[in-house]
């Protein structure tokens, strides 16, 4: 590819899209002919449904499908696309699958009727088998011909997303193959097997890091008041990226403008910004500021500003340009000469900026860069080669090595580009859902929720956003199966707020809704030290029993474990009820229940209560202010110490619950 072909490209995909979201052409030639490429060799279609069967073929010609005794016919509409039902069979196999389109012809073999789940989420669903425990007898032990497995591409897209990003393939479960995909999702489906003896097809869709609302149609999010102003400027990128860019930069420079941390006048973004102490030589390899040497730094997760220049003849400022840096970790919001020009999320590939014309100018240019990180090591990745302006011509001009840089005050954190593929919205569900079509379903996993854990409060109505949006695509009922987030971190000494048992009793409240979801708690198989714990294989168990329950019609089997009814104030304690209790209730470690708080209204009013078991009950007293109380909360931190069981080993988990008016009697 010549330079100019590679400049045009560039522009195509401002903004760095073709990092968040892989242009899909290269799929084109490896599109099978007519079916769509969910339906290869290996494949599960879902048993006992009636059978969606769809692809392409010439505009207005003659479709037929053959599979299992079963046959029917269509024809292409005007764009090509053709779908076909065919009824519901029972599971068993193997079949082909045979499709026909006057000349062309299209056989799949080896498919098998039985139950397909969709696992998706952020990286504890994604975290692959040879990373769980024991992974070395898992890998060497995985071999099962029942289990087929299907990774979705990783993608983000703009609008939705009639095919996958990169080919894929159905595969079956083997050593081999079991190494790198979901651990949570795999060893779900092997438990499973043990009482429901069906094949298993699994469908992994994670991103790590990924927020809710990525996945969430943009009609969904419209429809449940979510987005705002970041859904107009996504619609606008879809059109006019170099447009949407300088829009949001304004949005973005209007949420520092309005931090109470700001001083006023405080625009680093500036051109003509005048000269500040503050701003400091940045190390000349750049890299994670951790490294530094600065002791400020050494720890520090947040916002930090940099600021370069670049030389440029009048010729040089009259091209077309595209702005290159190095990666960033893990977000960053990149201005040239004061106007915004770009902003992308992830620590694992460059950025690319196009540049609108006329933004460049004779002598110096500047270049400013905010990059925020929230985990682990951050900053704006050297060499000083690696940043540079890349011009129409392909000739390339590289940033002054001079860098200077100034920490930015505060923690909270900026609002992410709506583009970008893990952070923004509807990119994920436009690059890897809505791919997915009508393919029939059993139920979908859900596992995500710690890259929302700042605004946990408002985690409910997404969660229930996304359930509604994800049954209009995929089924009607479609049941729903949610890894509540597992303990991280330290435990506290005092009662504390937590957005991650926000996030927690969100996905309590929003599954006890209805008969359809199921709830696995994890709260007892964290690590205080790693955000992705290991035992895949409790967590699966149990994700595996509540769909015994919710799914397969096991109502004597509790779905998960003690489950507070009620909260109820007596005349000289609180009362918590629990239903779903295998045997009694036990507590593990500890000669009465611990993690039990009572609070009050007030911010700092929740106060550790003294527990003990009087059967499915749990009776609290508090030595002060207990009469002020008019909640319970339970397991309510990030990383928390609780230690009320039944007798099934199973855990109660983290809740919050009002108390109801006090009993006369007891």
């Amino acid at each position: 590819m010549n330079r100019g072909a590679l400049f045009a490209r560039g522009i195509a995909c401002v903004a760095l899209w073709c990092m968040a979201a892989p242009c899909t052409h290269a799929q084109e030639a490896n599109r099978p002919a007519l079916l769509h490429e969910l339906f290869q060799d290996h494949a599960v279609l879902q048993r006992d449904a009636p059978l969606r069967i769809w692809g392409q073929a010439a505009p207005g010609q003659q479709v037929s499908v053959s599979f299992a005794g079963a046959a029917s016919a269509t024809r292409a509409g005007n764009d090509g696309a053709w779908e076909i039902r065919l009824p519901a069979q029972a599971a068993g196999g193997p079949h082909d699958l045979r499709v026909e389109a006057g000349d062309a012809v299209q056989t799949v073999r080896d498919i098998w009727l039985g139950d397909v789940w969709l696992c998706a989420g952020q990286s504890n669903m994604e975290l692959p088998v040879w990373r769980s425990l024991d992974a070395g007898g898992e890998i060497a032990a995985a071999t099962d011909a029942r289990i087929r497995l299907f990774t979705v591409p990783r993608a983000g897209a703009i609008t939705p997303q009639s095919h996958f990003s990169e080919p894929t393939a159905w595969r079956i479960a083997s050593p081999e193959t079991v190494r790198d995909f979901s651990a949570a999702c795999f060893y779900f489906a092997r438990e499973l097997r043990k009482t429901i003896d069906v094949p298993m097809g699994l469908i992994q869709a994670a991103w790590g890091g990924s927020r809710i609302e990525a996945w969430t149609s943009v009609d969904a999010l419209r429809a449940g008041g979510q987005g705002g102003e970041a859904l107009d400027v996504l619609s606008l990128y879809a059109a006019d990226p170099i447009a949407a860019v300088a829009r949001w930069g304004a949005h973005w420079q209007r949420w520092w403008n309005a931090r109470k941390e700001t001083a006023a006048g405080d625009e680093p973004w500036r051109a003509d910004a005048p000269a500040d102490p503050a701003w400091r030589p940045a190390s000349a390899g750049l890299g994670a500021w951790e490294r530094w040497g600065v002791p400020e730094l050494a720890a520090y997760d947040g916002m930090v500003w940099y600021r370069a220049q670049v030389e440029l003849s009048a010729a040089q400022a009259a091209r077309g340009a595209v702005l290159e840096l190095g990666v960033a970790d893990e977000t960053d919001m990149t201005w040239v000469n004061g106007v915004p020009v770009g902003s992308s999320y992830g620590a694992d590939a460059a950025r690319a900026y196009a540049l609108p014309r006329g933004l460049l100018r004779e002598g110096a240019n500047s270049v400013v860069v905010n990059v925020l990180d929230t985990w682990r090591e951050g900053g704006l990745a050297g060499p000083a080669t690696a940043h540079a302006l890349r011009f129409d011509d392909g000739s390339r001009v590289p940033l002054d090595a001079d860098w200077r840089y100034r920490p930015a005050p505060g923690t909270d954190a900026p609002p992410s580009a709506p583009w970008q593929a893990a952070a923004g919205l509807s990119t994920l569900y436009n690059g890897m859902i809505a791919p997915l079509g009508r393919y029939g379903l059993r139920g979908f996993l859900w596992y995500q929720g710690e890259s929302n854990t700042a605004d946990g409060a408002r985690y409910a109505a997404r969660l229930r956003t996304l359930r509604a949006d994800w049954r209009r695509q995929l089924g009607d009922g479609l049941p729903m199966l949610v890894a509540q987030l597992a303990g991280y971190g330290m435990p506290p000494s005092a009662p504390t707020e937590s957005g991650w048992a926000e996030v927690r009793e969100a996905q309590r409240r929003v599954v006890a809704e209805e008969p359809r979801s199921g709830l696995a708690i994890a709260i007892d198989i964290g690590d205080h030290y790693d955000i992705h714990p290991p035992n895949k294989q409790e967590l699966a168990r149990r994700l595996a029993r509540a769909a015994r329950h919710v799914i397969y019609g096991e109502r004597a089997l509790a779905p998960s474990g003690p489950v507070p009814r009620e909260a109820r104030r007596t005349a000289d304690a609180v009362v918590v009820t629990f239903d779903g209790v295998t045997g009694a209730l036990a507590t593990t470690g500890a000669a009465g229940p611990i993690g039990f708080e009572l609070c009050g209204g007030e911010a700092d009013g929740c106060r550790y209560a003294g527990a003990t078991i009087d059967g499915h009950r749990v009776v609290l007293r508090a030595p002060q202010r207990s009469g002020d109380a008019g909640r319970v909360r339970y397991c309510w931190a990030d990383g928390p110490t609780c230690t009320l069981r039944d007798g099934a080993g199973l855990p109660a988990g983290p809740f919050e619950l009002p108390l109801t008016a006090a009993e006369t009697t007891r």
